[in-house]
């Protein structure tokens, strides 16, 4: 599947220019002029890179990073900014930023960067996860907890490995609707995912109603055990 790739950037020409370059080596794009519409666009499509310019007009791309950095501490932010200081770009990389290019920049260096950047955050090429007493097995599509096998439905176990994946992560219901059924209206009700793992939970859980692996955040959805 090809990466998803959010820009953020107040400069229209810019997001043009970047979109039609990204899109033909292979990416798909999202753009934003304003931090707000980001915002919208995140609630419904979690990208897995952002870039991300310094300066928008109604936010601070060193706090938004921050507040990216702690809503989505694996999806690499490379900032962009006009500004060439050493000042800024240690403060940028501080806020949590992976990469930091100055303006203008060839769009050659910033696909390299962005290549390594994905790279980094690529799962290990292993053929199983294993956390804690729960193991799954993704050539066979197995899952084990303490080595008893657990059957689970094609969404269940869709969303578990989802849920592996962003381990950490505090994802919303939003993040889980998309990705489980993509753009259909049909699972719009929020209750869906909710019965949905409390599903999985019963499968792969000792204690349903005080999990250890699907962690409930309140007010903001759910977490994945570390």
């Amino acid at each position: 599947m090809q990466n998803l790739i959010l820009v953020v950037d107040d400069d229209t020409d810019i997001l043009k220019v970047l979109k039609a370059n990204l899109e033909l080596h292979g990416f798909r794009v999202m753009t934003s002029d304003r931090w707000s519409a980001a915002e919208k666009l995140l609630s419904e499509k979690v990208p897995d890179l952002i870039i991300l310019d310094l300066m928008l007009p109604d936010g601070n791309g060193i706090d938004i990073c921050r507040t990216l950095r702690s809503r989505f501490p694996s999806i690499p932010v490379i900032m962009l900014t006009a500004m060439d200081k050493v000042s800024d770009k240690v403060i940028g990389l501080e806020s949590g930023a992976d990469d930091y290019i100055v303006k203008p920049f060839e769009t050659l260096e910033l696909i390299a960067r962005i290549k390594v950047c994905l790279r980094r955050t690529m799962p290990a090429t292993s053929n199983k996860s294993v956390i804690g007493g729960l193991a799954v097995d993704y050539r066979t599509r197995s899952v084990t907890i303490k080595g008893k096998e657990v059957t689970l439905t094609p969404k269940e176990y869709e969303l578990l490995c989802f849920f592996i994946s962003r381990r950490g992560e505090v994802i919303d219901r939003n993040m889980l609707r998309q990705h489980l059924w993509k753009d259909s209206q049909i699972y719009s009700w929020s209750r869906v995912i909710d019965v949905h793992i409390q599903h999985l939970r019963q499968k792969i859980e000792k204690d349903p109603a005080d999990p250890e692996y699907i962690l409930t955040v309140p007010g903001a959805g759910y977490r994945f055990r570390e």
